[in-house]
């Protein structure tokens, strides 16, 4: 079986790709490695999966690992050029998309809005339109918790009203899901979305707060509690969502319902105080807290509903979140180290 995943050098689609390859099915990544934050973490989580950075760079050249041989290729190319994409379906004959290719980030949305209808929404588009014209088994995407948006019941649940989405990033992706039920509706398009809650762990963005936490800590830097701590979010060890893709990937989808969604997270949610408490307890440092009002874009408190993805996929996440932090400052210690 072989299987595209998009956003191959990035947080979660390396961490898929690596599991993939292990399990024994065939990888092409997709990614285009974009500045959005530091490139050389992405290219270091390409050669991790024998991927150089030389072949890595070169724009539509696929290349071979040098660790895993063509059970794991990858090719750079943008997900709205429509001459490329198309010509790679038709070359590759793929049996399952898997897209967690997007800009991301909340705050970055509020000062450059083009990159996000660019690739998550006109790269969604073509993606559907490939899976549409070369009989792509099952389409598998990254959505987000952020499409709760001003919802206020806790926790989020798939059937909750999503039409209240308070950034860009939010729109697109509440966007995408749209896409997809009118592709899987008209076409018979079996896609399959997933609502990230605040996913964490080792390789993870710069951009996201337990890395902004443990460096600041270590930095002796002040940290930016925004909306004066009282901040709770439904932190997921990459592990347990990497493990919830897998079990979605391994099971042919029910065509009697060809559109799914689902809440993907660790069914809790965590005060943001008392996860940082959990990094200056594993960097043995107390932090700086500078408190600051909500900043535009941002929810209090998300907490994910998963059960029907534990009802269908047998889902059950298993880190809890002191022992995920544990992980990542590990990590973080070893590879901003060097």
């Amino acid at each position: 079986m072989k299987i595209l995943v998009t956003g191959a050098a990035g947080f979660i689609g390396y961490h898929l790709c690596e599991k993939l390859i292990k399990d024994g099915f065939h990888v092409l990544g997709l990614d285009n490695v974009n500045d959005y934050y530091d490139t050389g973490l992405k290219y270091q989580r390409l050669s991790n999966l024998g991927i150089d950075r030389e072949d890595a760079s070169q724009y539509l050249k696929p290349c071979s690992s040098k660790k895993f041989g063509e059970r794991m290729r990858f090719v750079r190319m943008n997900l709205e050029d429509k001459k490329a994409l198309p010509k790679l379906f038709s070359t590759e004959c793929f049996n399952i998309v898997c897209n967690l290719a997007a800009q991301a980030g909340v705050r970055y949305s509020l000062s450059n809005p083009q990159a996000y209808v660019d690739c998550n929404i006109n790269g969604f588009f073509n993606l559907l339109e490939c899976c549409r014209n070369h009989s792509i088994e099952h389409f598998i995407y990254g959505s987000s918790s952020s499409v709760y948006g001003l919802n206020e019941k806790i926790p989020f649940g798939v059937n909750d009203k999503v039409d209240r989405p308070i950034s860009i990033y939010a729109a697109s992706k509440k966007t995408n899901e749209l896409m997809a039920h009118t592709y899987s509706h008209l076409f018979e398009i079996p896609t399959t979305g997933l609502r990230f809650f605040t996913v964490y762990g080792p390789w993870g963005r710069p951009d996201m707060a337990t890395f902004l936490f443990t460096d600041s800590i270590i930095r002796n830097k002040p940290i930016k509690v925004f909306n004066y701590g009282k901040m709770e979010r439904d932190f997921t060890f990459i592990e347990d969502i990497i493990e919830g893709i897998f079990k979605i990937i391994q099971k042919p989808i029910d065509t009697r319902d060809n559109y799914k969604i689902y809440n993907i997270g660790n069914t809790k949610s965590i005060k943001l105080l008392d996860f940082l408490n959990a990094i200056e307890n594993a960097l043995k440092i107390d932090a700086k807290k500078e408190f600051l009002p909500i900043q535009p874009g941002d929810v209090i408190k998300t907490w994910a509903d998963v059960e029907n993805l534990k009802k269908d996929y047998d889902y059950s996440p298993r880190i809890p979140y002191t022992i995920g932090v544990k992980k990542y400052v590990e990590w973080h210690l070893s590879y901003y180290a060097n």
